[in-house]
């Protein structure tokens, strides 16, 4: 066994990435609601086959941009122009809030 093996260890997930990396409760739930809209966005543009030009001019924004959102960089995209997106996408959201 190498000192690299003796050094993994696996810790549980609470199901939020972010929090399990440390950020604030409520910065990490906000996180996690931009990367699953996000996430949802980017498969819905997918399966309908449009190209990052045709997305570009159905979601108002540049093909650009679109690119940064297939790839998934969240720190470019609030909550806000997430939902917007989605919406412009053809996507209904919801939200639901528990204790």
């Amino acid at each position: 066994m190498t000192a690299k093996d003796e050094d993994t260890r696996i810790t549980a997930s609470s199901g939020n990435v972010f929090l399990d990396m440390g950020f604030d409760p409520a910065e990490a739930e906000v996180m996690k609601l931009r990367a699953e809209v996000m996430i949802r966005t980017a498969q819905h543009l997918k399966e309908r086959g449009w190209t990052q030009v045709e997305a570009a001019r159905q979601l108002g924004i540049t093909q650009p941009r679109v690119s940064r959102l297939i790839k998934g960089k969240v720190e470019d995209f609030s909550l806000d122009m997430l939902l917007t997106l989605a919406a412009r996408a053809g996507l209904h959201t919801e939200l639901r809030l528990s204790a």
